[in-house]
């Protein structure tokens, strides 16, 4: 994958079968530090002590479809080509938070690509889950939570394409407002 947004997808797809009904994705970045935490949690089915020992191995995966998954593989190296570490905490029936760190500045580091697509595909192709996607750079904050906008919407479905469209805007203009025009990608 050359996006960490891609990365992002592919793992929060894994929360999708997994049975979760909220998904929560924070991308924190730390000029200071000079770290960028992607974090991606679920109230998912879980996984055994087993599993999660198992699950960085490429040629381990849950799915029938195929017999390798690459997703959290791939994840793993990119946090750690870039100094950056790798963490999966799971339990049966409670869900699992992945969280990879990655250092910022660090030449290896995939770019983070276009995280507010990413999160529209998931609300569009997944409308009955919940998503709630936070940015952190430095000590400014938003997030764009699903369960706020169905309030709002009053019953007009997420994945209609007025709504689709409005959720992109909302991350990227609040984006674009805390980056304070530093830069357009992170």
């Amino acid at each position: 994958m050359q996006e960490l947004s891609l990365n992002v997808l592919d793992i929060a797809q894994n929360s999708v079968r997994a049975g979760a009904k909220l998904i929560e994705i924070t991308v924190e970045e730390q000029p200071k530090t000079d770290l960028l935490t992607i974090t991606i949690g679920d109230d998912g089915c879980g996984m055994t002590a087993q599993q999660v020992s198992a699950v960085t191995d490429p040629f381990f995966t849950t799915r029938t479809t195929r017999k390798v998954g690459l997703g959290v593989p791939l994840l793993k190296m990119a946090s750690e080509m870039t100094g950056g570490e790798f963490s999966i905490v799971s339990a049966l029936g409670e869900g699992t938070v992945v969280k990879a760190t990655f250092g910022l500045t660090h030449i290896d580091r995939m770019p983070l690509g276009d995280i507010g697509a990413t999160i529209c595909t998931l609300v569009q192709c997944n409308p009955e889950i919940d998503f709630v996607y936070t940015f952190i750079h430095s000590d400014k904050s938003f997030s764009a939570d699903t369960r706020q906008f169905r309030q709002v919407l009053e019953g007009v479905p997420l994945n209609s394409p007025e709504v689709i469209r409005f959720i992109g805007e909302f991350i990227r203009e609040n984006t674009a407002e805390i980056l304070n025009g530093e830069r357009e990608e992170i």
